[in-house]
């Protein structure tokens, strides 16, 4: 059902923002940089609503034909979110969420600073979660393992500088040891672990 998919999406939405935001601080960004950056990550995946229930959950790998119509959820997403003033600039970085470094991304192969630095930090957040998050068909990784893929595809897939930022900041909350998170835009605590 779609109420599986939403919430799921909810929870992976929140917690990339919760990176963004650990990773943004980490940068010295200004309040405003952040808010930009969390209403980036909330909306980073809204377009995945376009994209039926049996692509996004389907537990398989996926063919060429249905993971054409995955890739268009950034574009989707940027689509939904231009209509609205106050999103244009969010539009731009939920667009580019997909770009890598090396410029083999989607939608726009986009190569290195000239992808939208938001959506760079974005992408290392997003694919951070996937990495840590459990599905039905394997477990999530630890964080260690994950800054390991992270350092691994650094200068390919990733911003070198970022994923070195991104790591340094997830190290600080994770001494922390705190099990939830709150975000400034949202109200709520929020756990860390997927469910």
């Amino acid at each position: 059902s779609s109420d599986v998919c939403s919430s799921d999406l909810f929870g992976h939405s929140t917690r990339v923002a919760f990176y963004c935001l650990q990773a943004g601080q980490e940068l010295g960004l200004s309040k405003e940089e952040l808010y930009d950056l969390e209403l980036s990550a909330l909306f980073h995946d809204i377009g995945k609503i376009g994209v039926p229930d049996a692509i996004l959950l389907k537990p398989s790998r996926l063919t060429e034909e249905e993971f054409k119509i995955m890739k268009s959820h950034p574009e989707k997403s940027a689509e939904i979110l231009q209509g609205f003033d106050a999103f244009e600039k969010i539009a731009i970085y939920a667009k580019h969420h997909h770009e890598r470094f090396d410029g083999r991304g989607y939608p726009y192969c986009l190569k290195g600073e000239d992808i939208p630095f938001y959506s760079r930090i974005l992408l290392i957040a997003d694919s951070f979660d996937a990495m840590t998050s459990s599905r039905p068909y394997r477990k999530g990784l630890s964080y260690e393992t994950a800054y390991s893929e992270l350092e691994e595809f650094s200068g390919t897939q990733f911003d070198p500088y970022l994923v070195k930022n991104f790591i340094s900041a997830m190290e600080k909350d994770k001494a922390r040891q705190e099990d939830t998170f709150q975000l400034k835009i949202i109200d709520g605590l929020f756990k860390k672990e997927a469910a």
